[in-house]
């Protein structure tokens, strides 16, 4: 039975994470090297969940009880948990990396989880110790609140460990979906040309970013195709679309727009740096 986890990376997703997996009763361990980031991270919790009491979503001692089950750390050897889920840079050496040295610290029943939106956990699998273990667990953000959790096999993932990752997104109170290891997996195949087309639209002269966002958000979406690139981050939503035009061949419906990559050159990432597709700042 699962009982702590561990989120190594303290970014949005990975805080994000941190925080659904307290609020559903798990002792949680949030491991970051960067101190700032980590800092960050554990103030902007302490917000969201003074926000819950504030909307009287929680009450304030659950708030306290929440908090109690974190452990905030710099320290890899804190790492010790029943399921290790990374949330680290979207480069397969580095989650390697990573999963090897947890390795060395961990039971060999612990389960590691990629919240790669990317990558192939086949091939993070690999070059890892105990590859059977190895469970992609792509959470969609922000993490508190987005309900789906697509759950990815690689080719050597144990069915066994499969299930228990599935069955753990069921007790955090997510919606799992059972997926193989593909390009994208389900949701950023299907959803890559929502932003790739809107990208068109801008590139033709025929609408600009607000335009598409409010007739897009008009037509029932929660938030247009910029806005969401923004919240995600232009930087790792275009990571993906590579991933994805380099996994399939450079065919031409997967292709990066040069609008992001501008964006993303000049450093203009959305809301994390105060400027992307609109102004935070």
């Amino acid at each position: 039975m699962v009982q702590t986890i561990c989120i190594c990376g303290a970014g949005t997703m990975g805080s994000g994470i941190a925080q659904a997996a307290a609020q559903a009763g798990f002792t949680t361990i949030l491991f970051e090297v960067n101190t700032v980031v980590l800092e960050k991270a554990k103030a902007s919790i302490e917000k969201n969940l003074q926000s819950l009491v504030e909307k009287e979503k929680i009450s304030a001692a659950n708030k306290e009880a929440i908090l109690n089950r974190f452990q905030f750390t710099g320290d890899i050897n804190h790492c010790v948990a029943d399921v290790i889920i990374e949330a680290i840079i979207e480069k397969t050496e580095a989650k390697v990396s990573l999963f090897n040295q947890l390795a060395e610290l961990n039971h060999s029943n612990t389960i590691f989880a990629s919240n790669t939106s990317s990558l192939s956990i086949t091939d993070i699998q690999k070059n890892v110790a105990h590859p059977q273990r190895l469970v992609g667990m792509h959470f969609f953000n922000p993490a508190t609140i987005m309900k789906l959790v697509e759950v990815v096999k690689g080719e050597l993932t144990h069915e066994a460990f499969a299930q228990q990752v599935y069955e753990l997104c069921e007790r955090m109170g997510k919606t799992p979906v059972m997926c193989k290891d593909a390009p994208g997996f389900i949701v950023n195949r299907v959803a890559r040309h929502y932003y790739l087309e809107a990208f068109k639209l801008v590139e033709e002269g025929l609408a600009d970013f607000a335009t598409v966002d409010k007739l897009m958000e008009t037509s029932g979406f929660k938030m247009g195709p910029f806005k969401l690139m923004d919240l995600i981050g232009n930087d790792i939503n275009l990571a993906v679309s590579q991933s994805l035009y380099d996994a399939f061949n450079h065919i031409e419906r997967f292709k990066p727009s040069p609008i992001q990559q501008e964006k993303v050159a000049k450093g203009e990432l959305g809301r994390k740096t105060g400027k992307g597709y609109y102004q935070y700042s």
